[in-house]
Order: C-alpha cells, then structure tokens, then sequence
C-alpha cells in the first residue's frame, strides 16, 4: 500500500461533503469579474475615456493601492485591476477548503477511524490538494471563457483567468502546511488567513507609490503581487505563472513530508504547556473563553491596525483620482455621499473593514460549535456551569472582538491621515458595529437552532460580501441590496449619523442571538 492508497475515495467524500459550498464559491468568484464586463463598457462606453480613466487610475497612490497597475487601457484591462480583490476571495476558500479536509478531520477523530481502513498516510491531504486545485482550475477556466464570449482578447483572458487558478492553488499549499505545524483547525485556520491577509497588505503597500516607488519590489514577495505583474490584456508575462507553480509545488512538498513524519493528530510544533493549576482567570466561562480565543482577537487587532495604517496613507491621492475625472466622482460619491471626496472614500473603506469584522466575529461565534462537536463541552456543563452561561463567553468575542478592531483601524487611520480626524474616522469605523453583529447574530441562530449547519455562517458573510460590495457594479435590484445589513449603515463619515436603521440593526441581532439561545438551551448536545 502506497501512501496515496484511497485518494480518489476520499476526494470524492470530499466533494460529497462540499457539493454547495465549494461550487457557489467557485461560480461567483468566476462570475463576477464577467459581469463587470458590461458596466464598465457602459461607464467608459468610448477610448477617450478609457485613455482618461488610464491617465488616472494608473499614477494615483490611492487608486494604485486599491487595485494595483492598470497594464492596459481596454475594457478587459480595466476589469482585471478593478477585479483585484477576487484572487483574494479565492485563496480564503481554497485554504479553509483545505484545513477543513485535513486538520479539521484529524481533531474530530474521524481521519483516525478511516485509517484503520485501506488508507495511505498521505491520501487526506493528497485528495484535500487535488479538490481545491480542480476547484481553481475550474474558476480560471469559467472566467476566461466568459471573458472570451464577451469579446474580449483571447490571451488576456487566459492570464486573468489564470491569476485565479495561481492564486487558489498557492494558498491550498500554504493551509496545508498550516495543517501540519498545529495540532488545533482554529490555529491552523489562523495561520492560513494571516499568511492572506498579509499577502494582500504586502501587495497594498507595494503598489501604492507605483512602479517607481521605492517599495515596488515589495510585490515580489506577495502571491498577489505575482498574479498581478503576469499583466493579462497588457504585455503577458506567462513565466510569472511558473513561479506560482513552483511555490505550489514545494510549499506541498513540504507539507507532504511533515504529514509522513509527525503523530496523526498532533503538529510538528508542539503545544505550549500550561500551568499546573488553572489561575483565577479561568474560574469562570469567560476565562476559558479568553483562553481560546485570544490569541485570534489579537492577531485579527493586528491586522486591523496594518489596514488601517494603508488606508490612512493613500486617502490623501484621491482628490487627485477624481479631480480630472467625473465619472470616477461619481462612483465615490454614491459609495460615500457628496461632503468630500476624502469622507466618500472612507467611509466606502469603513464598509470592507465591516465585512472583515464580520468575518472576525463569525469566527468568534463558531469556535463554540468546535468546541462541542469535538466533545470538551459535556464535561464543562456537568459542573454548575450552565449553557447560556458558557456560550456567553464566546459571544462576547463575538460582539467585542469586532468592536476593538474596528477602533484600532479607525484610531490608525486617523493617526496617520490627521490626528484631529481621530474621533470622527473611530466612530464611523464603530458605526458598522450593528451591521457586524448582525451577521454574528445569524451565525449563533445557526448554532443554536441547527448546529450541523453552523457553517453555513460562512455563506451568510460571503453573500454580505457579494451584495455589498460587488452589487452596485453587477446591477442588482434595490430589495437584493437591502439584504446586506451593510446597505442600511449610514455612510459615515461623509453623511450624518442616522440612528434609525442603526437601531433597527441592533434590534434585529439581539433577536436572532435570543432565537439561538433559546435553541441551545432546549436541544441536546451534538458532537457532529
């Protein structure tokens, strides 16, 4: 028996299990970039405007820090930059894909029992590649065809395409080595997410000054920054695929040789120990909850702050970007209201810090379904220790963990923009708040209510995410957008404080936690 041995049987549990998920993922991020097609054609309907949209886009710090280099002036090369985020949706699933096929598996025991069968040591994570590699190669290949269907340059299209495909499988590799130096999925997932999010700082800070900045090289060191510099509807560089590959190839390697030499269930980095008696912190349910949870809260602080720094130090290009160009004033005003270009561009920035606090307090809320499903929660509640109560400690994470980082990025934001802007940039950046706990509200409805489908959370962040930031430029209907709680937030600071929708928001999440309360005090323990 190789270590291979019952690969294609577990790639095909694999699928089974991800049979929604994986598909919608794989499906939007090749859907939208093509349905950007049309409303840019129809924003820069003649070469003219392009040319102006070109001279703009392609010398503005702000503009170049958001999108990275325009290479080309056409329809298709105006997509591709405005599309920079996709590649970065892409990576998130492939590496959660992947954590959750292998160390999710081994922490439940589930990977334990099917290798008592006719299994090789390697096949889980082997099969875990393979589906989330075919995943990106089909996301590539939708995208280029549909470019291509819509007339646009055949080439071009092939390299955007294949910007997805670099970015999903160089990032699978990275979540399974992950996988493989923690014995915990929550760190494992940590580590993936971080080695993301500063993949996508690194490439921020490395096109905000342009080519002839100092800090240009910077790229070089991002899987973002490689996909970009492959340059589709410009000047192709198709080597740069290469190096995606071979970082592929040897981040893989190195996982599979970790996954050959550790104990099954353990991480080639060994816990830290304890001390022998538990501390006064940990008497209580929010104690065990500080221990497992803050070390993500820290980190997602982290990194918070670094995108509060980038933001800050490119707002001063963007009344530059729009000064010469009408129609991209337009598109900032309607993201931010009319009182100032500045104020319209932070507080479209406060609206994807909102998603991203969203996604910190999903985290947050799920780690207590890891908890039960992996069996530590039966013994806490034999004590005097109540469900409510347990839960609780979790929540708080939930609610307040957002709330610290998204000060921290306001405070950063201010701090390097102009320190008396402070204040006003905290509150907007807290103003999202509401929206936040919204989505986390969902997510502990779920848990509550049907916690096998607690993960389905995930979807409700990804749909936030499609609809708020993506649905204006795909047209979608007026009642589609007010699904994102996100549509409601008022578009601080450009706009004044509106405390009804606020307060409706707020409502609305107190609702759905109290549903999935009451359900988690009243169904029985599931350990998945």
């Amino acid at each position: 028996m190789s270590a291979l041995t019952g690969t294609p049987a577990l790639a095909r549990l694999a699928l089974r299990r991800d049979r929604i998920s994986l598909p919608l993922w794989t499906l939007v991020t090749a859907l939208v970039p093509i349905g950007f097609v049309s409303t840019y054609e129809g924003l820069y309907p003649t070469a003219a405007d392009r040319l102006e949209y070109a001279r703009t886009s392609g010398t503005n710090p702000t503009f170049l820090a958001l999108y990275g280099p325009l290479y080309d002036s056409g329809v298709g090369g105006i997509v591709a930059q405005r599309a920079a985020t996709i590649p970065v949706v892409l990576a998130l699933v492939t590496a959660l894909t992947v954590i959750r096929h292998t160390r999710v598996e081994e922490e439940a025991g589930r990977r334990e029992l099917l290798g008592a069968t006719v299994l090789g040591r390697g096949a889980a994570l082997a099969a875990a590649l393979g589906v989330t590699a075919a995943a990106s190669v089909v996301a590539g290949g939708v995208l280029a065809a549909g470019l291509v269907a819509q007339g646009l340059p055949a080439a071009g299209s092939v390299a955007f395409g294949a910007q997805l495909i670099a970015a999903g499988l160089v990032f699978a590799a990275v979540a399974a080595l992950a996988a493989q130096l923690t014995e915990s999925a929550a760190a494992a997932r940590g580590l993936a997410i971080g080695a993301v999010g500063a993949a996508y700082v690194v490439r921020l800070a490395a096109d905000a000054g342009g080519a002839d900045s100092g800090l240009s090289w910077l790229g070089w060191l991002s899987p973002f920054g490689w996909v970009q510099r492959a340059r589709p509807y410009g000047d192709e560089r198709w080597w740069v695929f290469a190096l995606a590959a071979a970082a592929f190839a040897a981040l893989a390697w190195g996982a599979a040789e970790l996954s050959a030499r550790r104990d099954l269930g353990a991480g080639v980095l060994p816990p830290r120990l304890g001390p022998a008696t538990a501390g006064r912190t940990l008497r209580g349910a929010f104690g065990l909850a500080w221990r497992l949870q803050s070390r993500a809260s820290y980190g997602w602080v982290a990194g918070f702050a670094a995108l509060g720094l980038v933001y800050g130090g490119v707002v001063g290009g963007v009344r530059d970007l729009v000064r010469d160009n009408p129609e991209l004033e337009k598109v900032f005003t309607r993201l931010g209201g009319t009182h100032g270009i500045e104020d319209a561009f932070f507080a479209s920035t406060m609206t994807t810090l909102g998603l991203i606090a969203a996604a910190q307090a999903v985290s947050a809320a799920l780690r207590a379904r890891a908890e039960e499903a992996a069996g530590r929660v039966e013994p806490l509640l034999a004590t005097r220790v109540g469900r409510v109560r347990w839960a609780a400690g979790h929540l708080a994470f939930a609610a307040l963990g957002p709330a610290v980082s998204l000060a921290v990025a306001g405070v950063a934001m201010g701090l390097v923009h102009d320190a008396g802007s402070v204040p006003r940039l905290t509150g907007a950046a807290l103003a999202q708040l509401p929206a936040v706990w919204v989505v986390a509200g969902a997510a502990v409805a779920l848990f509550g209510l049907a916690p096998r489908l607690a993960a389905a959370a995930w979807a409700v962040v990804g749909a936030a995410v499609l609809i708020t930031l993506f649905g204006a430029v795909l047209g979608f209907a007026q009642p589609v957008l007010d699904v994102s709680p996100f549509t409601h937030v008022p578009k601080l600071p450009a706009r004044p404080v509106e405390w009804t929708p606020l307060a409706w928001l707020t409502g609305a999440a107190a609702v759905l936690t109290a549903a999935g309360l009451a359900g988690l005090r009243r169904r029985d323990l599931d350990t998945g």
